[in-house]
């Protein structure tokens, strides 16, 4: 069975105009390589980006992520951590195989080393592919409403592990919530007290 690639980035940011979405860049790559067959973890990648466009972190982006400035200033550039990140994905894999498959909560990581990607010139290692789990754990509730990370671990009856803006903390936890995604485990009854309303983040 192909695995999974389950990825978590934290991106520069600020509550105001001092980086525009467009100019976000990644600041830390978290990622969990989950065996294809049991769905169960075999091996975790972790590292810091140092940005470009916007190197001074804003003291939004500081206390949202707990990321330092000291961090992501010894941290390598795009490519290098890309190049990292590749070899990593490709462990263990035949030659010929295709690469795992690269999943995230939501459409945002995809967006992000897409933007990232056309700024530095390079090619990203995960094919078109794409699996949205945020999506996916909606569709297996057969709600339309989405759920931010820490309400589907609750909704799971799992806890948050870890601090939450945090590339590989957010997934590791993101990789627990894989099973029930692809309808592996089955979601057990709300917890007691669960309101489905007003989904947080």
């Amino acid at each position: 069975m192909r695995p999974y690639l389950v990825i978590d980035l934290e991106a520069t940011c600020d509550d105001g105009p001092l980086v525009p979405r467009g100019q976000m860049e990644i600041i830390e790559i978290g990622a969990v390589l989950v065996d294809g067959a049991d769905l169960i973890p075999i091996a975790t990648f972790q590292t810091f980006v140092r940005p470009v466009r916007h190197p001074r972190l804003t003291p939004f982006c500081v206390g949202l992520t707990t990321i330092q400035q000291a961090d992501v200033d010894a941290a390598p550039r795009f490519p290098e951590a890309l190049a990292a990140l590749t070899r990593f994905m490709q462990q263990g894999q035949p030659p010929g195989d295709p690469p795992p498959l690269f999943a995230s909560w939501g459409r945002y990581d995809r967006g992000q080393f897409e933007l990232d990607a056309r700024l530095h010139g390079v090619t990203l290692p995960f094919g078109g592919e794409h699996l949205n789990l945020k999506q996916a754990f909606s569709d297996r509730l057969g709600t339309r409403k989405l759920f931010g990370m820490h309400r589907a671990l609750a909704r799971s009856g799992l806890r948050l592990d870890g601090t939450h803006h945090r590339g590989l903390d957010d997934a590791r936890n993101i990789a627990k919530l894989l099973p029930f995604c692809v309808g592996a485990f089955a979601l057990p009854p709300p917890p007691a007290g669960w309101r489905s309303a007003h989904p947080a983040a």
